[in-house]
């Protein structure tokens, strides 16, 4: 709905976000980017400041304000109060009802953070909507961003919706989550794994939860004119990767060990941070792969594009880590494939929904890594099974990842739902 000949300006989409812009959290920029090229008028409402010093080429393209919320109590005490009491003044009965909520809620948890969501809700209503109100809101991630998003409906009268990913699905209280699926207007999620098991937690309720997948940029991620289906060693083997639990590097670096002990030649690129940096790193060293690994940390998309034109192979060993948190489909593997790059990974979540096995990549169980191993050199050195491979997956990502094509389904719905 773009500006109309009289200069009036479209209805505004307020998105509530854990922290803008986050290197690691591409897909959502570049919803947003593309969004406002469909004519959507966005507000952005981050609930953290930036912590990384660069950020992605797409970011500088995004024209949406961008307000700030105070992101913790502590030294933000007396703006907060202040807000959410001239709040409660002027709508004492409404204010009453969120209140009362966020007790309930407390009640079932016993996490403080729920008063810090309504006090950070107070402050949007009060201090911020006045001076460019939006019609609708809609949170990415269905923990704390959706916490904010429900209390700031409440208070101000607007619908919320929100978008579910991954730790925030499988990590927060079922309890809280079903409540906020029946109180949002409509649920996004990126995966039917998602999808099936958000409608089980609120089976009477009757919120629609759509399916839409994250897509990658085709025009960025183009791939080889000629893919490499007979690679010479040593092997060139890549992972782009958060160092966290739920993402299984022990068992790539436990694979890559077996490789060497049997005589395959490899390179090994690490491209990712997280908190198990010092376990990761030890573990490289301790597993004697010191001079094949080179770790490259966070980098842009452009270091990530030129690794994957040098890679014959990407892995990913994802898992259920201990505090339920997995993967739903990791951005790298329709990347990977867009790149004529095949996978490996294994068969956790919705990742089977991409990668299918013998067809677009192989799948192995989770913790497995002498069949990492095994995969790992089937895929490198069966010339046969490589070209299928790569041909299936380019077409996997071309027809079913491609971010422009789902990027207008998802306008759709935002239309649909919210008339904007």
């Amino acid at each position: 709905m773009p500006e109309t000949m009289t200069g009036t300006t479209p209805p505004t989409l307020g998105m509530i976000l854990k922290g803008f812009p986050r290197i690691s959290e591409t897909f959502i920029s570049n919803e947003i980017l593309l969004l406002e090229r469909r004519g959507f008028d966005i507000r952005l409402l981050s609930m953290r400041q930036p912590r990384e010093t660069f950020s992605h080429r797409s970011v500088k393209s995004i024209r949406a304000q961008v307000d700030y919320l105070p992101e913790t109590i502590l030294g933000h005490l007396g703006t907060l109060l202040k807000h959410n009491l001239l709040q409660a003044a002027r709508k004492p009965r409404v204010y009453g009802a969120a209140f009362k909520t966020a007790l309930r809620r407390f009640s079932r948890t016993r996490r403080s953070a729920t008063f810090k969501h309504l006090l950070q809700a107070g402050y949007v209503v009060n201090r911020l909507l006045p001076e460019r109100p939006v019609a609708h809101l809609h949170a990415h991630f269905a923990h704390s961003p959706t916490s904010v998003a429900m209390f700031t409906a409440r208070l101000a009268g607007l619908p919320f919706s929100f978008t579910a990913h991954a730790k925030d699905i499988y990590t927060s209280d079922p309890r809280q989550l079903a409540e906020k699926i029946d109180s949002a207007k409509f649920v996004v999620t990126c995966t039917e794994y998602n999808r099936r098991y958000l409608r089980r937690l609120a089976p009477a309720s009757r919120t629609p939860i759509y399916r839409v997948y994250h897509g990658i940029d085709l025009r960025l991620f183009n791939g080889r004119s000629e893919p490499k289906t007979a690679p010479a060693p040593p092997y060139e083997i890549l992972t782009v990767s958060r160092l966290t639990p739920k993402k299984g590097l022990p068992t790539v670096i436990n694979a890559l060990r077996r490789l060497k002990a049997a005589g395959i030649p490899f390179r090994y690129t690490l491209i990712g941070d997280g908190d198990q940096r010092r376990e990761i790193l030890a573990l490289i060293e301790n597993a004697g792969l010191a001079e094949a690994v080179r770790w490259l940390g966070t980098r842009p998309h452009d270091t990530v594009v030129d690794a994957f034109a040098r890679a014959d192979l990407s892995v990913l060993g994802c898992e259920v880590a201990a505090n339920g948190d997995r993967d739903g489909i990791p951005n790298v593997i329709p990347e990977s494939m867009a790149m004529g790059v095949p996978v490996v990974a294994t068969s956790v979540s919705a990742i089977p929904e991409i990668v299918r096995d013998g067809t677009t990549g192989l799948l192995v169980p989770p913790k497995a890594p002498e069949k990492m191993a095994a995969a790992i050199r089937r895929l490198l050195t069966d010339a046969d099974l490589r070209g299928r491979v790569i041909t299936n997956g380019r077409r996997m990502a071309a027809e079913n990842f491609d971010n422009r094509k789902l990027i207008g389904l998802l306008a759709e719905i935002f239309r649909r739902e919210t008339g904007l």
